[in-house]
């Protein structure tokens, strides 16, 4: 493959990754306490590139080098709904899942049918120093700025709010987050508000305009690597042919 081809590809190659990253996304626009996912591009270099004799450039590749997570924090919309909760800062939910403990900014709970406040997949919110919260069903709630839980002035319990370095999480599916080599959390230092919710971090506009660009960017790729192929035909239909 000549290299106009070989680029392009490589480049389209990218921008289908940016794509399905990108429409992940814009899927999450509404998904509460969703963090937006986004790439770090960089050059390749393969270990049998040679330089060019003339310039003494050596042939690069664009790719995406790796994914991150932008953790910024979403805007804190207010529901009313007393089982409703929101991190005000640093800190995320621990939640007893079946694969075990995960962490989400997502805080739409429930109390199940046992008295146990969950998340809306039935998994438990973890409570400070491990366990469940043990809530009485119908009665009304309240919740500290520490992540207490009080039921008729006395406390039930204290939600597990948890905090990570940087690079530390990964992503786990379900809006969940999993400790990357077995990081350690240490206690979040944000403030919990009740009949609040934090909305995805994800701007719908901004990515709309992303979704346009990377579009226009492959079917340019597309093209340059038509042409690619076009020089490939001629050259091996006329440059190559022996005349007699």
């Amino acid at each position: 493959m000549d290299g106009i081809s070989t680029a392009a590809a490589s480049g389209m190659r990218a921008r289908m990754e940016s794509l399905e990253m990108l429409a992940n996304n814009l899927a999450n626009v509404e998904t509460g306490g969703f963090k937006a996912d986004r790439e770090f591009f960089s050059l390749y270099t393969g270990s049998d590139a040679s330089a060019d004799p003339q310039t003494g450039d050596v042939e690069t590749l664009p790719l995406i080098q790796t994914h991150w997570t932008d953790l910024a924090q979403g805007t804190i919309l207010n529901t009313a709904n007393p089982l409703d909760f929101a991190i005000d800062g640093d800190g995320l939910f621990a939640i007893e899942t079946r694969a075990g403990v995960r962490y989400t900014r997502n805080g739409r709970f429930r109390v199940s049918a046992g008295g146990v406040l969950t998340t809306l997949d039935g998994s438990p919110v973890r409570a400070q120093g491990g366990g469940t919260i043990q809530l009485t069903p119908n009665v009304p709630v309240d919740v500290l700025p520490d992540g207490t839980i009080q039921q008729s002035g006395a406390a039930a319990g204290r939600i597990d709010i948890s905090s990570f370095n940087h690079g530390e999480l990964d992503k786990a599916g379900a809006n969940y987050f999993v400790p990357v080599n077995s990081s350690k959390s240490k206690p979040g230092t944000g403030t919990v508000l009740q009949g609040k919710l934090e909305q995805s971090n994800v701007g719908a506009a901004e990515s709309a305009v992303r979704l346009v660009a990377i579009m226009r960017q492959f079917e340019m790729l597309q093209k340059a690597m038509s042409i690619g192929n076009d020089l490939n035909q001629k050259a091996i239909q006329e440059v190559a042919r022996v005349t007699t």
